[in-house]
């Protein structure tokens, strides 16, 4: 049986709260180096750049100047990401445009800064989706557009880069996170709403980190038992 890999230099978006910061926590367990790249403060003991991901020029400088401190990226696990739920045509137009910069452009920039690391080592890209990128809510129009396509580029990126780099597309249910702060009560989970350990959820993307070359996990979904999402 081949042995699994190392896990080694992962760069994680969104990686000072939520399930970003459980991932780069949860490799740093399994003897991996993360990177943090985030807007807010992370684990000082962890390596870092500020960046906003919906800015592709701060997304461009930050991986580069990563992928020199560590001597390489080996990974990327895109876990940014933001919200702005309401009737259509409620929400702002730059809000809405806002959802779709950090969610699926914010993806697509990072992934594009690490390509070049990530051929140069057969790395991996684990990019996050949702629960949302399976089916759609009301009021969600704006998430769920950004979330069916991070899987759909996804999807297309592990059929384009197949024996250069591995593509796992990461589709979590909700996660007791901080996420949900800044909604409007309406839209906050309710005290009976069936939400994950963001730790649980992490251990399943160092699972697809650690699998050996070759061998690809290209999907997986967490969620709660109970969860509607899925299948």
């Amino acid at each position: 049986m081949t042995e699994q890999r190392e896990i080694g230099r992962v760069l994680v978006t969104g990686g000072a709260s939520g399930l970003g910061a459980a991932v780069a926590r949860a490799v740093a367990d399994a003897g991996g180096t993360p990177a943090v790249l985030d807007r807010e403060r992370w684990d000082e003991a962890f390596a870092g750049r500020t960046a906003n991901v919906a800015d592709r020029g701060q997304v461009e400088r930050a991986v580069t100047e990563l992928a020199e401190e560590l001597g390489g990226i080996d990974a990327v696990v895109t876990a940014a990401g933001i919200d702005r739920p309401g009737k259509f045509g409620d929400v702002a137009a730059e809000q809405w445009e806002a959802v779709i910069g950090v969610n699926l452009l914010g993806t697509v920039s990072t992934v594009r800064a690490a390509l070049p690391h990530l051929e140069a080592v057969h790395g991996r890209a684990v990019i996050v989706a949702s629960s949302l990128a399976l089916r759609v809510l009301p009021d969600a129009t704006a998430y769920c557009a950004s979330k069916w396509g991070v899987r759909g580029f996804a999807h297309a990126l592990a059929v384009e880069t197949q024996g250069r780099i591995g593509v796992t597309t990461f589709i979590p249910a909700g996660m007791r996170t901080r996420f949900f702060d800044d909604r409007d009560e309406q839209y906050r989970p309710g005290p009976d709403a069936k939400l994950n350990d963001p730790a649980d959820v992490a251990r399943s993307i160092v699972f697809a980190l650690a699998q050996p070359q070759g061998c690809e996990v290209r999907e997986i979904v967490v969620c709660p038992e109970e969860e509607p999402s899925w299948p």
